[in-house]
């Protein structure tokens, strides 16, 4: 549904442009969680926009078979809103989908909801103090913009000469054709990633013959998934601490286990390849077949994934590993660098998500009219202060945004981190009538400073290529910390790191400056390094 009735605001296409206070892109964990919030400390003036047609972003979009989160149910919920009855340790797409749906209903979101609206652009105009937005349904003004269309939002198509002129069925695993029948088919599945490790196993018994092309081997490592028992399910219906106490002991694990060796000291990672070696190993007796399966790079590197079914899928009689890269796609075939040509009939991508240079990027625009993509092309990549605000970009904050990823926990961790951080900022304006605040470039500058330091001692920069990186190298994806420290450092909003508005003054533009008059406290540099007794 595009609008819905009863909503407490305007809708949008009308003859007046409606005006929001908060205005969030993605209607995912982000969207929802930030939402949710808002309405828990007394903020009603706000509206969630979706392009899709339902709620629930990521797990809304992916629906291939086998779609599971690698990150158990417990951590991976919202730690306000638990669900006592996950039915296992990690859950799959269906029952992950079906959690957002009913917290958007326990909350009574369905009126803050435009779905079916896509953002098409996005300016700031600095003398109003607001953002111009517009979306495929219409437009609205709003004070502050929250982008949480998550990274794993976009599919990405691999640069192939042809692939476009293959005539036989093509799509992405994040698009999956439920309506096409694989049943002994001849299937190219290109990319091993977290997606395709999952679909694979589901595919292969049905096709006729599988040619999975594969880049680079990923380090695969034994799943812990199981079904969590009836009784489990009740204690923590009676008793709602023993499943925090869970989710912290998870979380607590996962720190000490891993975030060590990923951002301290990788070679405490050894004990996990010795691991995922005999995985393969005890999986996978070919020993071509191993061979081609044996990562060359350091744990961790790139993303961990986990499975026991993979290894097993491509050991069988109709599957092929090839690791020949992709030459040319033709009508029917794909060519591969050695000369040989495969005829098929489908054609999977598993290729992920435009991660590091998101598609909206290019319409979302700030004070001097550069967009973010602009920014980004001559930093390197998209840069912000607490992977949330961008200097130039005021009242814009971006949840799971540069440097919030995460390689060892859950990524709804930081994301109610950075809710903590946005209500805060609220509070702040509200308590000193602000119309913007603009993260200084000296304190963004410094920030970012700080993490490429930390970033140069962590597995990450161990010398493997992966989705994490920019095009230049650089790794604006994960946080290269503990977690813990992240929360610390957004607990509260910190005003002295930003250029701070007056909306007394807001629209009065200061002697000389052509611009509004700023209310500015002192900037102290050091404040704005993250885990800086560490």
């Amino acid at each position: 549904m595009a609008l819905i009735a009863d909503s407490p605001l305007p809708a949008l296409g009308g003859e007046d442009t409606p005006h929001v206070r908060i205005a969030i892109v993605g209607a995912g964990f982000a969207g929802l969680g930030l939402a949710i919030r808002l309405r828990k400390a007394g903020i009603e003036d706000f509206v969630v926009f979706d392009r899709a047609g339902e709620i629930g972003g990521t797990w809304q979009a992916n629906t291939y078979p086998g779609c599971q989160c690698d990150v158990p149910s417990h951590l991976y919920s919202l730690s306000f809103a638990p669900n006592p009855s996950w039915s296992r340790t990690y859950s799959m797409q269906p029952e992950i989908w079906d959690y957002l749906r009913a917290l958007a209903e326990q909350h009574g979101l369905s009126p803050y909801l435009r779905l079916g609206h896509e953002l098409t652009g996005a300016q700031w105009d600095d003398e109003a103090q607001h953002w111009r937005v517009e979306t495929s349904c219409g437009a609205l003004t709003a004070q502050v913009l929250i982008g949480a269309t998550g990274a794993l939002s976009h599919p990405a198509t691999p640069r192939i000469r042809g692939l476009r002129r293959f005539e036989g069925t093509l799509f992405h695993s994040a698009e999956w054709n439920h309506d096409h029948d694989l049943t002994g088919e001849r299937v190219a599945v290109i990319g091993t990633g977290a997606s395709a490790i999952q679909f694979v196993p589901q595919i292969q018994p049905r096709v006729g013959k599988l040619h999975v092309f594969q880049r680079t081997a990923p380090w695969i490592l034994p799943h812990g998934d199981r079904p969590i028992h009836d009784w489990e399910r009740e204690l923590y219906r009676a008793l709602p601490f023993t499943q925090r106490a869970v989710r912290t002991g998870v979380y607590w694990l996962r720190e000490v286990t891993l975030a060590i060796g990923m951002t301290r000291n990788p070679k405490l990672l050894r004990p996990l390849e010795r691991v995922g070696r005999l995985h393969l190993a005890l999986a996978v007796r070919d020993p071509e077949l191993r061979r081609k399966l044996r990562p060359d790079f350091r744990v961790g590197c790139k993303r961990i994934l986990l499975s026991n079914t993979w290894y097993p899928a491509l050991a069988r009689d109709n599957v092929e590993v090839v690791t020949d890269a992709i030459t040319e796609v033709r009508a029917n075939s794909v060519v591969t660098a050695d000369g040989q040509e495969r005829e098929v009939d489908t054609i999977i991508l598993g290729t992920g998500f435009h991660v590091t240079d998101p598609p909206t990027a290019a319409i979302v625009c700030g004070r001097d009219g550069r967009t973010l993509a602009e920014m980004a092309l001559a930093n390197g990549g998209i840069q912000a202060y607490l992977g949330t605000t961008i200097s130039g970009f005021p009242n814009l904050f971006y949840m799971t945004g540069p440097n919030t990823g995460q390689g060892h926990t859950s990524m709804i961790y930081m994301m109610e981190s950075q809710f903590e951080y946005v209500l805060d900022a609220l509070r702040v304006m509200d308590e000193r009538s602000l119309s913007s605040v603009d993260v200084r470039p000296e304190a963004q500058a410094a920030f970012n400073a700080r993490l490429r330091e930390r970033m140069a001692s962590t597995v990450w920069a161990s010398g493997c290529s992966s989705w994490y990186l920019s095009p230049d190298g650089s790794n604006g994806t994960l946080w290269p910390d503990f977690t813990f420290r992240y929360r610390r450092r957004t607990r509260r909003f910190d005003g002295h790191a930003y250029k701070l508005t007056s909306r007394a003054r807001a629209a009065v533009p200061a002697p000389g400056s052509g611009s509004p008059e700023r209310v500015d406290a002192k900037y102290d540099a050091n404040a704005t390094i993250p885990g800086a007794a560490g």
